[in-house]
């Protein structure tokens, strides 16, 4: 999973877990990457996610 934001590594975070946030269960930051175009900076995570399968 990929999370990505404008803003900050934390909203990077978020958004990678919001897409599966109803089964997860536990989350691991595996990598960090930012981007700077012109004024603009992007942040980039790599998540390792630990999600519930459905019984």
């Amino acid at each position: 999973m990929i999370g990505t934001s404008n803003d900050s590594v934390e909203d990077a975070i978020r958004n990678g877990m919001d897409r599966v946030s109803q089964a997860l269960e536990w989350f691991e930051v595996t990598g960090v990457r930012s981007t700077v175009l012109g004024s603009t900076e992007r942040f980039q995570v790599d998540l390792r996610l630990g999600v519930r399968a459905a019984a």
